[in-house]
């Protein structure tokens, strides 16, 4: 096993996006100072989860200290319709922004409606398929990250009890608990899994409520689960702040949240992370409407193209008996297709 270095990650996205690039619309006209380049609206939490958002935050960021074009950014609005989301996407376009990327699949009515009325801009979608033929959808294989996750849970737990807690009952989050419960039962039938969703929808704040990821875990924790892992966005800083006060492990999602500032008086307690490639999707999306080959379609990113994976950052996860070797054997199987990974 070895941590997704942003440098692998940059390359891996571009060059497996790259395989079904396929050229449409205008392209953002060069590097000069006047040119509008890169625009990402943010999914419910906004910027500063340390988690999926910060994750494209990170790809725009490289986009434009690469191509120095002007960039911008959108945070959500609380209780938003899907008619908020059309009328954000709908001014970075007319402002003349392109790419115009949405974070989340909330945004795929939205982008539905928008895409076909700008024609010349690239679109892209994170965690969504949105058909068009100027949109790119970036989905990730977070069952595959989600399964080395339980593996990694299964050798940690003491207790024979590991908790799972999902920020909004949707299809997307429970691609991460099937993944994570399989990789924890095919590590050590013997270990119980604790599932709870915060909420039924995004709008109830699932995604964005700290102190209901921490009362879930809390819940999880007098049951005794000494590993807890978070797929919640913003809410998932809840999850970790209380398996630090309990002293047990966190398992950390899309970001490297070992490696996460905000995070730094719990960083101890978060034993690795289930990693997606956000940001590389980003900026891959970005290159190829600056090389003037904007990518469209739907882009999978896997274990196999290192689009997802498992952080290693932190040294006490090498202290874990039998976790690497067991990570690694469990990588390989996925990637050699002797391991079939749930999505439900």
């Amino acid at each position: 096993m070895r941590r997704i270095s942003r440098l692998t990650r940059v390359a891996v996205g571009v060059a497996s996006l790259a395989l079904a690039a396929t050229a449409c619309g205008g392209t953002s006209g060069g590097s000069g100072d006047d040119d509008k380049g890169l625009a990402i609206a943010y999914d419910v939490g906004g910027k500063g989860d340390q988690s999926f958002n910060d994750a494209a935050y990170a790809g725009l960021e490289q986009a434009k200290k690469e191509f120095g074009y002007k960039t911008a950014d959108i945070e959500p609005t609380d209780g938003e319709t899907d008619a908020d989301k059309e009328q954000r996407l709908t001014s970075l376009a007319k402002q003349g922004y392109n790419p115009v990327i949405g974070v989340g699949f909330a945004y795929g009515p939205a982008m539905t409606a928008v895409a076909a009325k700008y024609p010349d801009t690239t679109f892209g979608i994170v965690d969504s398929v949105v058909e068009g033929k100027n949109v790119a959808s970036l989905v990730f294989a977070e069952n595959e990250a989600s399964y080395l996750a339980g593996v990694a849970a299964a050798k940690a737990t003491k207790t024979k009890t590991v908790g799972f807690v999902g920020g909004v009952n949707v299809p997307l989050i429970h691609k991460f608990e099937a993944g994570f419960a399989q990789g924890v039962k095919d590590t050590d039938p013997k270990v119980k899994v604790l599932s709870q969703y915060l909420t039924q929808t995004a709008e109830e704040g699932g995604f964005s409520s700290p102190d209901k990821g921490k009362a879930a875990a809390e819940g999880q924790i007098e049951k005794k689960a000494d590993v807890v892992y978070a797929a919640a966005g913003l809410s998932g800083q809840g999850v970790i702040e209380a398996a630090a006060k309990a002293k047990i492990w966190a398992i950390g999602v899309d970001s490297d949240q070992y490696k996460q500032e905000a995070l730094a008086a719990y960083k101890d307690s978060i034993l690795t992370s289930a990693l997606k490639d956000i940001d590389g999707a980003v900026f891959a999306l970005a290159k190829s409407v600056e090389d003037g080959k904007p990518l469209t379609g739907t882009h999978t990113f896997d274990l196999k193209s290192d689009g997802v994976g498992l952080s290693d950052s932190n040294p006490k996860f090498a202290e874990v008996p039998g976790a690497k070797e067991a990570v690694d054997k469990a990588k390989a199987g996925i990637v050699g297709g002797s391991i079939k990974v749930r999505t439900e």
